[in-house]
């Protein structure tokens, strides 16, 4: 059997959405797009929703708003996607790495209080693998020393903490719609805040710090004229994405569903092997999803992570690693960080390997899965 590490859920709703936008002529940003926003704001329960073309993006958007300059400090979570920390030094900002729990990969709201320091602005948290962070710590944290808390919501739609809906939390949050995302547009990302003033301004700044965006031009008789009111960047998503993000956003409860009817297979498939511990989330949240990481024990199990992904791949299965920690790359290395101080992510990225789960997913592929793991971890135990 050959089971892909992800498929995306594309139906003939999104094929026809798409192809609508194709013969309707107007391509870029534009009614479909506002829809799209109206209808994502609507189902977060958010202030505004802000489209752009990817989740990178709406965080470089967000610093940008809360006028991030360089030399202010961003805390984020040692192990996550460069990205997180990447639209920091777009600022020559220093983002500060800290340590994550070890059951939950989440960062470690203990180890938050102890990197700040006089220069700290925000504090960006990762919602690994679709389950939130202890956000009650987090924004009690921020509050008590005045910090933005800016969410890397990339993996996390839909998600609840506490039974609030991840991005009604932070001072904003940032979605992800890249192709293996929990909905996908192809690329794009969506900026949730209840800040007005943020939101208006990542609407200029996402379009060249033009005043008016290309669809207001066109509905106006002075279509032609407009104002550059700062310097912006090229963010702005498409219509023909947007018509596929409203399709998608209409699915977004029953994918999840699928999604975790798969995590719950795996959960009570791999609690009771020798050398294999499932994923935890926390009772008080509950998951989108995204990933189901299961960690390897190298003390009870003979094969490392590496070769154990190497026997899966051998079957047909595909799998992939969440993530290298920043202190792995060369560049985060020339800014001191060293592994030494974070032995909870060390530990993590040494053990953790992610299977496939994606809507669509049939019994048989979950079983395949299931069996397959099974089958290696009771081969190779010490």
């Amino acid at each position: 059997m050959d089971i892909p590490f992800h498929k995306p859920y594309i139906t003939d709703d999104e094929i026809g959405a798409a192809a609508e936008m194709l013969r309707a002529g107007w391509l870029t940003a534009g009614k479909k797009t506002a829809q799209f926003e109206e209808e994502f704001k609507k189902y977060i329960g958010c202030g505004s929703a802000v489209a752009v073309n990817s989740a990178t993006a709406a965080m470089h958007l967000c610093l940008a708003v809360m006028d991030l300059r360089e030399g202010d400090e961003v805390i984020v979570p040692a192990m996550t996607f460069t990205a997180t920390a990447e639209v920091v030094r777009y600022f020559n900002a220093v983002p500060v790495l800290v340590d994550i729990e070890a059951d939950t990969h989440l960062i470690d709201p203990d180890r938050i209080e102890e990197r700040i320091t006089g220069r700290t602005r925000a504090i960006m948290p990762v919602h690994y693998a679709g389950q939130p962070c202890d956000m009650d710590r987090i924004l009690s944290i921020a509050s008590a020393r005045r910090l933005a808390v800016i969410e890397d919501a990339a993996h996390s739609l839909p998600a609840w903490y506490r039974g609030r809906r991840v991005g009604t939390m932070g001072d904003a949050t940032c979605f992800s719609f890249y192709a293996t995302k929990t909905i996908t547009t192809g690329e794009g990302g969506m900026i949730c805040t209840d800040n007005d003033g943020w939101a208006k301004r990542a609407r200029v700044l996402r379009l060249h710090g033009i005043d008016r965006d290309a669809w207001q031009r066109h509905e106006s008789s002075r279509f032609w004229q407009y104002d550059v009111v700062e310097a912006g960047y090229k963010y702005n998503t498409t219509d023909i994405a947007s018509a596929i993000g409203v399709e998608q956003l209409g699915k977004v409860e029953a994918m999840w569903k699928m999604r975790k009817r798969v995590a719950e297979r795996y959960t009570g498939a791999f609690g009771g092997v020798d050398g294999l511990a499932p994923y935890t989330v926390r009772p008080d949240r509950e998951s989108a999803w995204y990933l189901y990481p299961v960690d390897c024990d190298p003390d009870v199990l003979s094969i490392t992570r590496d070769r154990f992904i190497e026997l899966m791949r051998e079957r047909g299965v595909g799998m992939s690693v969440h993530f290298i920690p920043l202190y792995e790359f060369t560049y985060y290395k020339k800014m001191g960080c060293s592994g030494a101080d974070f032995p909870n992510c060390r530990r993590v990225f040494e053990r953790t390997m992610s299977l496939p789960i994606f809507p669509g997913m049939t019994d048989a592929e979950i079983d395949y899965v299931i069996e397959s793991v099974v089958d290696i971890a009771r081969k190779n135990k010490r």
